[in-house]
């Protein structure tokens, strides 16, 4: 029986516990995974400790009003730290709020964690991006696994991929889509609208947030581009190190000046190695329609990594989405 604690219970942990409650079954019986929810802490929400198990149904219920301090017989109140420290969960599922500047307070709940002996799950950028070789090297000194394939292109499985399914390969170049609302506005611009209406569109279905900051000005893609380098290419490399350039700029006239090169703008992130080392960057580039990257649309993201043994290897799927990003978190250690 795997214990399991929840630290942040919004969209992405909702869905995961969606998954959960839907698949139990199956997950027993197939891949012999039994769990138990023995902790769930949210900085909006409340929290609920009873390392006797939670019912996970009753949680998402509280949830929906707010309320889950008010789970009935469990220690409620705790905050994130005194939860991870007063639970008994084998394995620590954190997807609180990502702060790229500081990694806080995400960095402090997985060190918590992972000193603690427990395992580490996590969809968050921050910590991941700015303090993963630490991270890596803790969680193998405590034995535990830190998993974080959320952090990029949500449950595609980018990372794996390049970690686990090309080892062997010599990976020279990843470069792709890693940010779903920068491609749907250049989709839509590449149709003659302008910039501003189609960023209220993505406002309106959810894509950006009300200050899409992060997203159009390649903050988001830049956090995700520091944790390829560091995970997949080795690389030690800081947010500060990667040349960074965002969609805002980009106009119409640029859309149709690409289109009559036979080409179209997409905002890439690029982390390629050579004799000097590796190097990062985010900005816009005219992609040409020959390219696997040109023909990916709207919000979907996509990664082309060029190996020596396969060439080019290009992986499309979702980068964002609650039970997409939900399914991330499907490693959990055994």
């Amino acid at each position: 029986m795997q214990k399991l604690a929840f630290i942040g219970f919004g969209v992405v942990g909702q869905g995961l516990a969606e998954i959960l409650i839907k698949k139990k079954d199956e997950l027993k019986s197939k891949y012999g995974f039994d769990y138990s929810v023995v902790a769930v802490s949210d900085f909006k929400l409340g929290s609920a400790l009873d390392n006797n198990g939670l019912d996970l149904g009753k949680v998402l219920e509280l949830s929906a009003d707010g309320k889950i301090s008010e789970y009935p017989g469990a220690t409620t109140g705790l905050d994130a730290l005194e939860t991870i420290k007063q639970s008994d969960a084998d394995t620590v599922i954190e997807v609180s709020y990502t702060d790229i500047k500081t990694g806080e307070p995400a960095n402090s709940h997985f060190r918590a964690a992972l000193e603690g002996g427990k395992h580490l799950i996590t969809t968050n950028k921050g910590p991941t991006a700015l303090f993963f070789k630490e991270l890596a090297a803790l969680a193998d000194s405590k034995g535990v696994q830190f998993r974080y394939e959320g952090t990029v292109v949500a449950g595609t499985p980018v990372l794996n991929l390049g970690e686990f399914t090309l080892a062997g390969n010599e990976i020279t170049e990843i470069r792709g889509i890693l940010n779903g609302t920068t491609n749907f506005i250049l989709t839509n611009m590449e149709a003659g609208r302008a910039y501003d209406e189609v960023l209220k569109e993505a406002q309106e279905l959810g894509f950006a947030e009300a200050d899409p900051t992060a997203d159009v000005e390649g903050f988001d893609a830049l956090a995700k581009v520091v944790i390829l380098a560091k995970s997949v290419m080795g690389a030690d490399i800081s947010p500060e190190d990667v040349d960074r350039t965002g969609i805002t700029q980009i106009s119409l006239e640029d859309i149709e000046a690409a289109k009559a090169d036979g080409k179209r703008w997409k905002l890439i992130g690029k982390v390629t190695r050579d004799g000097s080392g590796v190097k990062a960057s985010v900005k816009p580039e005219k992609v040409a329609l020959t390219e696997p990257l040109a023909a990916v649309g709207g919000a979907t993201n996509a990664l082309t990594f060029v190996t020596d043994l396969l060439g080019e290897v290009t992986i499309v799927g979702p980068g964002a989405g609650k039970i997409e990003t939900g399914y991330s978190q499907h490693a959990v250690p055994s």
